[in-house]
Parts: structure tokens; sequence; C-alpha cells
């Protein structure tokens, strides 16, 4: 039991310790970067920051917001000093917290002097020629305090000749250095820089839109930059579409900040007003250019409005040391994956096969290819975000991984056609993301919501059990994919022969859904589908193949054998490697290549194709 003197004490405590907070954000924390010698891995960041004296907390941002876990990259950051008026402050790291750092502020003293290196990892976000700078991985900040009353002036310094591309009010060029007008901490780390040698601006902004969209392209090389006219026109139209379906935007203006590499991670990460998306060199100038901008591009763009704007409550902290609360995902992630691919389609960037096509590989996926739901239900896979995340080392089959991004498409399109349905077809999904993700434009603000208030907003549309519906959808541990969209909009999903023309989505489908193997070029299996007749063969994920039927392995190889046996009563042979072991495999299937596809249903109008039509006039 605790005495009224100790309690007395941590009150006291408590208050000091609050008003010491409310003083410190009151005067804004300079922030500079200097990325001169970003072509060596290597950012230097100085902070300037008000104290005062006595004990101080500091954060490195450890839940970084749409990675949905506590994997701020604590472990690049080096070279740590504090410093004041020429003395050397010691710091100490907590005990149970590595994001946490603790130090005495000597009376007196009134600003505190931070540096530190942050390394870039190979495979992370620069190269020699561009970078992409996160603003949480170059801050600390002081504890307890709401990330929107910090206020920051940051500055970064880049490479000579580099040119940049940010969301970020500038307050002054000069040089190579570029000055932000203050800022909340908040809204300094959901506003990243683009920066590169090879770089360029396309507006994208539609005729009449009054507020300004554009892509920033920084590449490895100049040829990188080349967009067609035509992508240049889809962006556009992905933009008007986009102003279509949910009838407001909540930004200031938008920016399409793409990487063009093969040497960054690829992979996009939303934000209010800009996103940061990353695609091979090459990704403009190949035929494929408008299914990767469709893929990645209008996915992030959609999270401006699910997930920036409306976001569940239990993903929205007040600073980037509380744990968040992962369960919503499959509306955070999944509606959004549901609506980046239709406006995809509706753009032009996807043509109506390619969608269905899409729609196709993801019902196959989570059907013949993913075991792991008979056990592990669609809930859970957001649930354990945090701690599991990306499943890595193959084996994604059984154990699963964020299934709530391609479940979330099926589950949201069966959304779409109940609303049509169980409104007499007088309202659609559009309408749902009107009321829902609408309002007046006040800048980048959030807007959060809960399950109760989501399915109150549905039943507001369109009257439905949609509790029921939710609940049984994210806890099914059924082995079929939930395809009861596909089917109420007019379409069955089919296997054939017939290559599909989004091969390579989950290795090639004619060795996924037929022996049960994703393979990649070089022969390493990345995945086994637990029960296929390959896993029955013994081959297992990671393990090599080096030989198909007595001759050394290609791909065409293993796909002409898939092909060959449907016509003989001969065994598929394999030669793996296992460690340092060979191993012959011996694999009995004789039904050919199976490739997915959607077939019309004749019984039922084609409602998916009208979800996909042109809505706006721009086209």
């Amino acid at each position: 039991m605790t005495s009224f003197r100790v309690r007395s004490l941590l009150f006291f405590f408590s208050v000091l310790t609050l008003a010491t907070s409310a003083a410190l954000a009151e005067e804004a924390i300079s922030v500079t970067v200097d990325a001169t010698k970003t072509q060596q891995k290597l950012l230097h960041t100085h902070l300037v920051m008000p104290v005062k004296p006595g004990p101080l907390t500091l954060y490195y941002p450890k839940w970084i917001p749409g990675e949905h876990g506590p994997d701020g990259p604590i472990g690049n950051l080096t070279g740590l000093k504090f410093e004041a008026d020429g003395q050397t402050i010691p710091w100490q790291r907590d005990l149970l917290d590595v994001f946490t750092f603790h130090l005495e502020i000597p009376h007196g003293i009134t600003h505190l002097n931070v540096n530190f290196d942050v390394i870039e990892p190979d495979g992370g976000s620069a190269t020699d020629k561009l970078m992409v700078l996160e603003w949480n991985e170059v801050v600390l900040y002081p504890a307890d305090i709401p990330a929107e009353k910090l206020t920051c002036e940051a500055k970064l310094l880049m490479p000579d000749g580099w040119k940049f591309g940010t969301p970020l009010p500038v307050e002054n060029e000069a040089g190579n250095q570029v000055s932000f007008k203050p800022i909340s901490l908040d809204l300094l780390v959901d506003s990243p820089v683009i920066t590169g040698e090879f770089y360029r601006t396309i507006d994208i902004t539609p005729p009449g839109e009054p507020i300004h969209h554009e892509i920033d392209i920084a590449a490895d090389s100049a040829d990188a930059l080349n967009m067609s006219p035509e992508n240049q026109k889809q962006m556009i139209n992905l933009v008007a579409e986009s102003g279509k379906l949910f009838g407001a935007r909540h930004y200031r203006d938008y920016h399409f900040l793409l990487a063009l590499s093969d040497h960054v991670a690829h992979f996009g990460l939303e934000h209010h007003e800009s996103n940061n998306s990353r695609l091979p060199e090459r990704a403009l100038i190949l035929p494929s250019s408008g299914m990767s901008l469709g893929g990645l591009l209008s996915h992030e763009f959609v999270h401006s409005w699910n997930g920036k704007f409306r976001r569940p409550a239990d993903l929205t902290v007040p600073y980037y040391e509380q744990p968040m609360k992962t369960d919503l995902l499959w509306g955070y992630e999944g509606l959004t994956d549901y609506l980046g691919p239709m406006l995809a389609a509706r753009s032009g960037l996807w043509t109506p096969e390619q969608y269905r096509e899409y729609l196709a590989s993801i019902a196959a996926m989570l059907g013949p290819g993913r075991p792991g739901r008979t056990w592990r239900p669609l809930l859970d896979t957001a649930v354990a975000e945090p701690g599991m995340g990306f499943g890595r080392g193959g084996w994604l089959n059984w154990r699963r991984g964020t299934d709530y991004y391609d479940e979330g498409d099926l589950l949201w399109l069966e959304v779409a056609t109940i609303i049509h349905r169980e409104s007499g077809s007088k309202k659609s999904i559009d309408d749902f993301c009107q009321a829902f993700h609408g309002g007046a434009n006040h800048g980048p603000e959030v807007k959060t919501y809960t399950f109760d208030e989501l399915v109150k907003a549905l039943n507001t549309l369109a009257p439905f059990d949609w509790a029921a519906f939710f609940h049984t959808r994210l806890n099914s541990t059924s082995p079929d994919a939930p395809v009861g969209g596909i089917e109420n909009g007019g379409w069955k999903v089919t296997f054939t022969d017939k290559p599909s023309k989004l091969e390579g989505r989950s290795g090639n489908p004619g060795d996924v859904y037929s022996i049960g193997l994703q393979v990649s070029r070089d022969g390493v299996v990345t995945d086994s589908i637990v029960g296929s007749p390959a896993f029955e063969a013994g081959i297992s994920s990671q393990m090599k193949i080096i030989g198909v039927n007595g001759r050394v392995y290609t791909q065409e190889l293993l796909s002409d054998a898939i092909k060959s046996a449907k016509d003989t009563s001969k065994p598929i042979t394999l030669l793996v490697v296992v460690d340092d072991y060979f191993r012959t495999c011996t694999i009995t299937y004789h039904d050919g290549a199976r490739y997915p596809h959607l077939v019309r249903d004749g019984d039922r109008p084609d409602y998916l194709d009208d979800l996909i039509k042109p809505q706006a006039a721009s086209h």
C-alpha cells in the first residue's frame, strides 16, 4: 500500500513533468539533416531542442504510422552525442525500451544540441543517385508530449545539383539547402522528401481541379524518368476518379513521390499529402508500366482518405512510443486494397481483363494456395501484425502473412455487391465512400472510427446485418476463398491451362496450382503448398531444385514437365539440394497446368464490370 506522503510526492512529480512537457512544447525543435554523404549511405542529424534543468527522457520513433508495428530503425542510429554550453551531457538507454534515452539536464541549460548519424542499410532508401527521407528516422523528441503539440523547424542539405519533391511547405532555398516552414512533428513525420540527381516533376492535376497534384520522380538514370504520355493521362484520370469516388479531398496538395531503382526496398508507404513509393528502375519504360503504377500508386493514394483521414481509433496514437492495436487493419488496408485496383481500372491504368485476372489470382491464392486458412482466421492476421508482420523464410501458405490486404479485396468487393443488392440497386460502394470519407477539406486531419461506427455507417446506407457478416468472414477457418463478391458480381473462378496475364504475382501460377510450388528463376523454392503433390513428395520451402526429369533445372523445363505429365503415367522427378545434401523427389501429378481466371456467369448481371467503369468526365 502506498503511503500518503509517497502518493503526494508522485503527484507532485507528475505535475512537474506535465508542466515541463508543456514548456518544452512551446518552442520549436530545430532539425537539420545533412544528406550530402547519402551516397556513402550515411545521414547526419543535428537537433537543437529547448530543455529545462532536471531529468529528460527522449524517444526515437518506434511505432511508425502506416507500418503497423514497432519497427522504427533504432539499430541504424549511431554516433549519438548530447551537448550544451560546451559540455557533454551523459545519457543512458532505458533498460526496458531501446527506443528511449534518459538524461539529466544541468542547471542553467536552456537548449540541448543532439548529434547522431543514421546508417542507410543496403536495399534501404538511398543509392548513389537518389534518396527518400522519412523524418521519423532522423528525430528524437521529448517524452509524453503528443506529436501534434511539438513544432519542428526542418532543414535539409542535399548533394550538389540534386533536386527534391515533398508536400512540406518551403521557407527558402539556397544552393543545396532547403528550409521548410515550421510544422508539427506529426505532420513532419507524415511528409517525406524525395531527392536525386535524375529528377522530374509532372503535373497531373485534372482540368478544373482546384487542388494541385504532381508526381515527383527520382531515378538511378535519366532514361528511367520517361513516363509515357499515356501513363501521364492515366495518372490524371486516377486523380479525377478519386475525386469522383470520395467526393472530397483532405489535403492542401498531393505529391506522388516515386523512386525508381533496383537498389532500394520496393514498397509503398502512405502519407496524408503524399506517398513514398518505390519501383524497379525501368518500371516506367516497360510495357507493364500501367500495371505497376496502378498496383502501387493507386493503393497509396487511396490511403489519404482511408487510413490517414478515416483511421481506426486503435491505430491512432498521440506519440510514436504508444502501442497500436491492429484488429481493424482489414478496414485500414483491406478496403484500401479493394479501392486502389478499382480506381486503377477506372482510370485506365489497368484494363478490365487485367482487373479480373487480378481478382482471380487472389481467389486462387487464398483457396488452394493458402491452407493456413484452415487454422488461422483473417482477423488474426491483423491482430498479430505487430509481432509477425510479413512472414519471411517461406511457409507463407501455412502460417499466413498480411492476408488482410488480399482477402480484404474479396471482403470489400462482397460488401460492394451487398450494398447494391440490399439497396435495390440505388446505392453503391461510391455512396459509402462519399458518406464515410467525405466532408470539408481542412487539410490533413484524422477522423477516427470504431467497428461499431463502421457498421452503423453501412447500415445507414443499406440496412443489413453487417456486424454478423463481418464477424463471420473475419473468423472463418474455411479452406475456401471468400468469393461471394465475385459471384454476386456475375463471375466465377475457374482454372484452365491458359496462362494468366498476371503470371508472377505469386510465383508461376502454373506451378503453384498444379504441383504446389512457388519457384524462383534460379530454382529456389520460395513456398511449398502444404498438402500439395510437391509437398507430399518431400519438397519444402528454401530447398533448391537443380534438376527436372534428368536435366538441369530451368523454369521452362519445369513448366514443360507439368504439361507433359498430363499425357503420361510417369511421375515428375526433381533433384533438389537440402543444405549440403542431394535428394530425388518423385511427384505424382497428371492434371496439367492450372491457371486461375474469371468466367462470366450468365445467370447473373455483370455488376463487377459496372463497378470498374469510369465515373469522371476527364477520360
